[in-house]
């Protein structure tokens, strides 16, 4: 299999975390979206969208959305479980990652700060200022959902990393990027802190990619 991201992408983020949970070994490649080679027919080809990731498979198949992608990781390579639990307990966890997966960041994504910028007029300070808004608005949402719970343990749902946590930490990363304040955010702070001792999840931050820059 072949995935195709981009190193500051928190969507491929997530798909890494999973591979190295799961023990996948993958080819990797990258499309620079600074540089807009996700607009390269030839990607358009593989991803209409122009987004990333994609995944290749070895049968051809192209597989597009993280979120299917993942889904897809944990119907073939079950070990361990992204999605444990009962109906309950694995609606609960999509719920998690849906906040930070459909909730905040497709608006505060590269594609919709350009478009602030050159269509209304936007600074860079003021796309910023757009991007922390939806990102404090989600976090004070999840944080509210798992502060307290008893089904939160050291990570977001029980003692393992799940789908949720997956979604969470790449965009603790944007977050950072665009100097949330996370001392609001105290139990997503602490399993931020929990996840990165793991090496799956240190080794698929941004700054651990081939393609990585400053």
């Amino acid at each position: 299999m072949k995935l195709i991201g981009y190193f500051r992408s928190s969507a491929a983020f997530r798909v890494r975390i999973a591979l190295n949970l799961k023990g996948i070994a993958v080819e990797h490649a990258s499309r620079h979206l600074r540089k807009g080679e996700q607009a390269a027919a030839d990607y358009v080809a593989l991803n209409p969208q122009k987004l990333v990731p994609a995944m290749v498979l070895d049968s051809g198949d192209v597989l597009t959305q993280s979120l299917a992608i993942l889904e897809y990781l944990e119907e073939t390579h079950p070990q361990p479980p992204l999605l444990p639990g009962d109906a309950v307990d694995r609606a609960r966890i999509r719920a998690l990652a849906l906040i930070c997966a459909a909730d905040i960041h497709p608006i505060q994504n590269l594609r919709v700060m350009a478009y602030l910028r050159d269509n209304f007029g936007q600074s860079e300070e003021s796309a910023f200022a757009w991007s922390r808004h939806w990102i404090d608005t989600g976090f004070e949402a999840y944080e509210a959902s798992i502060a307290g719970d008893r089904k939160t343990g050291t990570f977001s749902h029980g003692d393992h990393p799940t789908l949720a946590d997956l979604c969470l930490i790449p965009q603790v990363f944007n977050a950072a990027r665009f100097k949330v304040d996370m001392k609001r955010y105290p139990t997503i702070q602490r399993i931020f802190e929990a996840s990165m001792k793991l090496p799956a999840f240190d080794a698929a931050q941004p700054s651990r990619q081939p393609d990585a820059e400053p």
